[in-house]
């Protein structure tokens, strides 16, 4: 217990400093190596085999895929999709926000990504019709927080990995809770935006625009089709989809809406090349997820738990808050690799199935994104908006409301979760 104490002693004060996490991380396990005479090549073996499985290529194509359909205008139709769609009622450009990061979130799989290409064009659009641009840019994050639950998603391919469940059926879990989160989002926006008096002017919804809007964005709407279709038609596995789908960004940017240039596509390997670095994070997390079996730590938590309760619903309530309480400085990446380690076995324990932990995991990664002081969504919100992340805080708590909300219905009701993957795959059980 004493080299335990001692490890949370480094970790912290390594953190408190503002050392790199993958830093802080590596010199924790590398203390911890020291402390129970291990070789240090654990981390270097660690290192080698942590970027070796195949299905990590998924992450940087879907990155780069998602950036390529912003650049090169299939974002911008999704936008006039969903703009056509809602109508001019309060809270529409608000709704459209929303509505337009879940189309985006089948494409992209990260939550910043979406924040990034959907904000940019809905917060200004915003700004103009009067919104709070506090308010706009909380919607905006909180919206593009969605990349990271609808299918797909690269925290669930990471997940998937770490704890070697099946990544279809993370998929398909994700569809029904995305789908409610999503509404609970639009719920928000439209009771904030009646309350304040926002947007409500323009046409009402008709049909003849809306259909002309969904033609001339059939391309846009065609690519969550094609990649969850194929996946699930059996045509090509998740890896396989990512590069099907970067394929097919360059196809409909370059010789559809001719909106792709050379620039533009070196300018999106550079965005994937810098949102996917945050994989130098699993070699220091895996290695020290590893000394925790060492330190029996998935056992004393089993045992501490348990001892307060073995109900499985108030033991997955615990979680989330500890779990909410970690995102708000800890990268979600290194959050699931060190710690579903330790919680995975205790929950299986109980009778939780793994998918449903999966996605239970990712929500509260989500609410992560949209908490100081790290709060990545949070952060790209603070860039388009041009306002301080501590103005953003304060207007996205409504929204975090409704992500512990949508949290806690899953909890409470695991089938929401479960019954998707069941019906397509059989009960794994």
């Amino acid at each position: 217990m004493n080299e335990i104490a001692i490890l949370a002693t480094a970790f912290v004060l390594l953190t408190v400093m503002s050392v790199p996490l993958f830093v802080a991380v590596g010199l924790t396990t590398a203390l911890a190596l020291f402390l129970i005479d291990i070789p240090y090549t654990l981390l270097a073996q660690t290192g080698y085999s942590s970027l070796t499985p195949f299905p990590l290529l998924t992450i940087p194509l879907f990155v780069l895929a998602g950036r390529l359909m912003e650049v090169g205008g299939m974002a911008s139709r999704m936008i006039a999709v969903a703009t056509n769609l809602v109508g001019a009622y309060r809270g529409s450009m608000g709704l459209v926000t929303v509505f337009a990061c879940m189309l985006f979130a089948a494409l992209s799989g990260s939550g910043p990504a979406t924040t990034a290409a959907i904000g940019s064009v809905t917060v200004p659009a915003m700004k103009r019709d009067g919104y709070d641009v506090p308010f706009a840019a909380a919607v905006t994050a909180s919206a593009g927080a969605l990349g990271s639950l609808i299918p797909p998603s690269n925290l669930m391919i990471i997940y998937g990995l770490v704890s070697e469940t099946s990544i279809p059926r993370l998929f398909l879990a994700g569809l029904i809770p995305g789908v409610m989160v999503t509404v609970l989002l639009m719920i928000t926006t439209y009771l904030i935006a009646r309350r304040r008096g926002y947007g409500g002017g323009g046409d009402r919804f008709t049909w003849k625009p809306f259909l002309k809007a969904t033609w001339e964005g059939k391309w846009s709407i065609g690519a969550p089709v094609l990649i969850l279709g194929g996946i699930y038609g059996g045509a090509f596995t998740p890896t396989e989809a990512a590069g099907v789908a970067v394929f097919y960004a360059l196809f409909v940017g370059l010789f559809v809406y001719r909106e792709l240039t050379v620039r533009k596509v070196v300018e999106a390997l550079r965005f994937t090349a810098l949102l996917t670095g945050i994989l130098i994070l699993l070699t220091p997390t895996l290695a020290f997820g590893q000394l925790t079996a060492f330190y029996d730590v998935p056992a004393a938590v089993q045992h501490g738990i348990t001892q307060i309760t073995e109900n499985p619903i108030l033991v997955m309530m615990l979680i989330g808050v500890f779990y909410i309480f970690i995102g708000t400085f800890m990268e979600s990446l290194a959050q699931i690799v060190l710690f579903t380690a330790v919680f995975l076995p205790l929950v299986t324990s109980l009778g939780i199935d793994p998918v449903l932990f999966g996605v239970f995991t990712v929500i509260t990664c989500e609410i992560g994104f949209l908490t100081p002081p790290l709060g990545a969504n949070l952060t790209v919100a603070a860039r388009i908006s041009g306002i301080s992340i501590e103005r953003i805080s304060v207007s996205v708590l409504p929204f975090i409301l409704a992500y512990v909300i949508g949290m806690m219905v899953l909890i409470i009701v695991p089938e929401i979760t479960l019954f998707v993957p069941d019906w397509f795959y059989g009960d794994a059980k």
